[in-house]
């Protein structure tokens, strides 16, 4: 172990107020001679470099604040995705979890497909299927294009947009209204919704954190019960209905199954789509010669969104917990231990792509991890793919260039656990 790091990691400790979480990184770098500090901002902007350190150093690494092993290569991310050994169990274990435990949030993620394990997971991810079907999603190709295009009409006389605010954001929120069957007039509410249950995804520090994705869980449980109540009573030909309607051999989805889903649907739906749109966009403009490449091959469009979802995820891990002893590189992982799966590490992983911090949209063999995979794999990646060829493929038909404003800098949201940005903001050329 080498002193020489104890300066910056000194310098890191004066962003975290909590003398409990500087002792416990302390102790994390005594003992394993790396430490991952994901409350500094420096990390929070890019924790690439240090997730590459970790991955090299210590790749099965304990993580004293989340109380678990973070795991950073590729081959074992994967693995472990799949293994039957590994549980969906989100039994808190953080730092936050006093008021964690027992919350309306963590009760909804301990009790949908989340945090659901066989064969409960698998019979209410078939029924969930029956609805939720590709060609539902291919169904909605033409309308997504419309929603784009109405978006760009509203900016284009501006000459200037923030792609956040204007774009990334209301684009998935038209979406799942229109899949769900919603008022458009709603979509506030959907953000706002979505706002206050990705906060509570990252360690919360403050129990108001945990009370806001409380109150909407709650309050998205009361919007969808009269909505559902009119589906069993005037069938529409939307997803909800579908929902309703969904069966196997004689089984259908509870009331309490069908809060979940379309609570998921519309908080991780929206929320995953609108990050991954803006860190393309982001991506895009701080790699030009990509951005002209794609302009003048919209075949790569599809190539734009992958290599986006391998180089800088929404979704920067999940959690899993060890259902018995196991050996994963050279650390015994013991039953009940929580694992960290990174896919920002594991997508970076030089033993699996080639020159992996460079952005390529036209790399092949893109098999990232962003997703998932597995049984827990994303049932709603068609839509995401979907629209964010859509985005992109709209943004560059209609202006022939795009780039940042001078003094206008990118902002991201302040959380460890996901790649969000809220402000974007690019000057407008229209073609």
């Amino acid at each position: 172990m080498k002193l020489s790091g104890l300066a910056p990691m000194a310098l890191r400790f004066q962003a975290i107020r909590s003398p409990l979480i500087r002792a416990m990184i302390l102790r994390e770098w005594w003992h394993q001679g790396v430490a991952i500090n994901t409350f500094d901002r420096s990390f929070r902007r890019d924790p690439y470099p240090v997730l590459r350190e970790i991955r090299e150093k210590d790749p099965v690494h304990w993580m004293e604040t989340a109380r678990g092993w973070l795991i950073t290569r590729y081959d074992d991310v994967s693995e472990l995705l799949r293994d039957p050994r590994i549980s969906a169990d989100r039994t808190p274990t953080t730092v936050d979890a006093p008021w964690r435990r027992g919350s309306e949030i963590q009760g909804w993620i301990e009790h949908s497909l989340l945090g659901l394990d066989p064969p409960d997971h698998t019979r209410l991810r078939n029924l969930v299927n029956r609805a939720f079907t590709p060609r539902v999603v291919e169904q909605m190709r033409d309308r997504i294009e419309t929603m784009a295009d109405g978006l760009l009409d509203q900016v284009e006389a501006r000459g200037e947009m923030d792609i956040i605010r204007d774009y990334a954001e209301p684009l998935p929120i038209q979406v799942i209204a229109e899949l769900l069957g919603a008022p458009q007039e709603d979509h506030h509410r959907f953000a706002q919704w979505s706002a206050a249950m990705s906060g509570a995804l990252d360690i919360a520090f403050y129990k108001k954190t945990i009370d806001d994705a409380d109150r909407a869980v709650v309050e998205m449980r009361e919007y969808f019960r009269p909505l559902l109540e009119a589906r069993r009573r005037e069938p529409r030909e939307d997803l909800l209905t579908a929902l309703v309607q969904a069966e196997e051999a004689g089984d259908r989805l509870s009331e309490d199954e069908l809060y979940s889903f379309c609570i998921i649907l519309l908080a991780a739906g929206h929320e995953t789509t609108t990050n991954m749109i803006g860190n393309m966009f982001l991506a895009l403009l701080r790699n030009p010669g990509e951005l002209e490449r794609v302009r003048r091959d919209p075949g790569l469009a599809p190539g734009a969104v992958e290599e986006t979802l391998r180089y800088d995820p929404p979704p920067q891990a999940t959690t899993r917990r060890a259902l018995e002893d196991m050996q994963v590189g050279r650390r015994g992982i013991r039953a009940g231990d929580m694992l960290v799966l990174s896919f920002a590490a594991a997508n970076r992983d030089p033993e699996r792509f080639e020159d992996p911090d460079r952005f390529d949209t036209g790399r092949e063999d893109n098999r990232h991890l962003a997703f998932g995979m597995g049984p827990h794999y994303c049932m709603g990646a068609p839509l995401a793919r979907m629209e964010g060829q859509i985005a992109l493929t709209r943004m560059l038909e209609r202006f022939t260039r795009f780039g940042s404003i001078p003094g206008a800098r990118p902002m991201r949201r302040n959380t460890g656990t996901v790649r969000a940005l809220t402000s974007l903001p690019v000057r407008l050329d229209a073609g």
